[in-house]
């Protein structure tokens, strides 16, 4: 008979909100509550598919977690893997390291949780040895690899590796217990169940070495469907992988050309098919959609004039839709060129001339790109892609964001203009 097994990572178990545009009180619910039912999504799972183990390769908890609440549902899940008979091996990653769970809770026998010194699990399965390494973060740092403190593999055995580590580096993430993956490959054991970088990724070589990703995503920089890995260790030692779903809500990005639509309804209708669309892509129960509006229309003023009626047909539609929520709303629309203005227009000119001549000059562009580096220094590194991953796409944002401000700036100089003060 096969062993089977679960492997997941980063489930960063009841991690606070981390979008400040989640004003929404039912949304703020879903994704405040999110990572619990993902977490509940994979105990489902092990028992469906009657695994023998669920490991966790780091990051159970997220940082300093002092409610009791948590440890709680993280016991009474954990038992019921142990009522059926099914292993857990945990180790602690840069997060867990922090967490004072870690100390205090008592878990069931099930469930082994590798120290700070290389340890080895052995077991057999109707004939067939497996041997689990496992090696948890004693710090919150772990600056050298931790590839050669794990205690060779086991001959005749299939050899199994836990390790939470940032590999050969990864964008968005710190360095923790670096290692390049030729050197998993060459290391002899069968399945690398690796954790800490949120994107899933299976490194191809002569052994398995899996990135799982986190099983459900917080933001819209971890945007997409999670999923864990449901692996199948063959009694020939041959290894079946295979994906399966596990996020509860999916965020994804939205982007909807309103070029040379002219009416507010034509405009709302096109967010609709933008929505329904992504809504039938999705394969999770929830989308979360960040909407960017794009494209020059006439209607550009009035949009950034009425950006809070906008999200409110927005959110109107995606009820209509079903499990589809809005978390924010992005304007990147402009006014054509001799659409919708005139020269005998004295706001149009304004703002044509702040466009002009002040926000083109050198010395008002680099204040602005100042103001923004001093913003990112202040974000976790994970939060910093909105503003581009390299000098060229930072360099695009910042163009973005002065256009944007013209229009803000012009559209309320409109409302003023037609007297809606």
């Amino acid at each position: 008979m096969p062993f089977r097994f679960i492997h997941t990572a980063d489930i960063h178990l009841d991690s606070p909100l981390r979008s400040l545009a989640l004003r929404d009180e039912a949304l703020a619910e879903l994704i405040g509550n999110a990572t619990r039912a993902a977490f509940v999504s994979i105990i489902d799972l092990c028992l469906e598919e009657q695994v023998d183990a669920l490991i966790i390769a780091g990051d159970l908890y997220d940082g300093d977690q002092t409610s009791m609440k948590t440890a709680r549902f993280l016991a009474a899940q954990m038992q019921r893997l142990n009522t059926a008979g099914i292993a857990v091996y945990k180790i602690r990653g840069n997060h867990d390291a922090l967490s004072r769970i870690t100390q205090e809770l008592v878990l069931p026998d099930n469930v082994k949780v590798f120290g700070g010194r290389a340890d080895i699990v052995e077991r057999v399965k109707d004939g067939l040895d497996i041997a689990i390494h496992g090696l948890s973060f004693a710090k919150p740092q772990a600056p050298e690899s931790l590839l050669p403190k794990f205690k060779p593999p086991v001959a005749g055995a299939a050899n199994i590796g836990i390790m939470h580590t940032s590999l050969a580096g990864a964008q968005g993430h710190d360095v923790y217990a670096p290692c390049s993956v030729s050197e998993l490959h060459a290391s002899g054991f069968d399945y690398w169940a690796l954790g800490h970088i949120h994107q899933r990724t299976h490194h191809h070589g002569p052994r398995a070495v899996i990135m799982p990703g986190m099983p459900q995503g917080r933001d819209i920089n971890e945007a997409g469907a999670k999923t864990v890995s449901l692996v199948t260790i063959a009694d020939d030692r041959t290894i079946t992988i295979e994906e399966r779903l596990t996020s509860v809500a999916q965020f994804e990005r939205v982007t909807v050309d309103l070029t040379d639509i002219s009416e507010w309804r034509e405009a709302a209708g096109a967010i609709e098919l933008a929505l329904a669309r992504q809504r039938e892509a999705t394969t999770s129960p929830h989308l979360v959609a960040r909407l960017r509006l794009t494209g020059q229309t006439p209607l550009s003023w009035r949009l950034h004039r009425d950006i809070d009626l906008l999200r409110t047909e927005a959110e109107e539609r995606g009820e209509r839709i079903g499990q589809t929520w809005i978390e924010k709303l992005e304007l990147a629309v402009h006014t054509a060129e001799g659409v919708g203005k005139t020269t005998a227009d004295p706001v149009n000119e304004l703002g044509q001339l702040m466009r002009d001549r002040v926000m083109a000059s050198a010395g008002f562009r680099d204040e602005i790109g100042e103001m923004v580096k001093d913003l990112l220094a202040d974000l976790p590194a994970e939060s910093r892609r909105f503003a581009g991953d390299d000098p060229a796409s930072f360099e695009r944002f910042i163009d973005e964001l002065m256009l944007d401000g013209a229009d803000d700036i012009t559209a309320r100089m409109k409302t003023w203009d037609h007297g809606e003060n």
